[in-house]
């Protein structure tokens, strides 16, 4: 739901209230899967790039991850 849509929302109508609730979940998921991403943009200073080759792309993503799930292991 677009922001805006969801200002206009009547929070005292049944239904305008869950789809309310229903926003809000939404929005708290996409905040815990966007930061992690986040993170790893920043670290690798989110530029675009050539096209490397399928094999090349995949080897560097997967080292990027291997990487980034030691960092979350290391902070827990």
């Amino acid at each position: 739901m677009r922001p805006g849509k969801r200002r206009k929302l009547d929070l005292r109508d049944s239904l305008d209230a869950i789809y309310g609730q229903i926003e809000r979940l939404k929005a708290g998921i996409r905040a815990k899967v966007e930061h992690p991403f986040r993170v790893f943009k920043r670290q690798f200073s989110y530029t675009k790039t050539r096209y490397r080759g399928l094999r090349k792309n995949t080897v560097i993503l997967a080292a990027s991850l291997t990487i980034r799930t030691a960092q979350i292991a290391s902070c827990q």
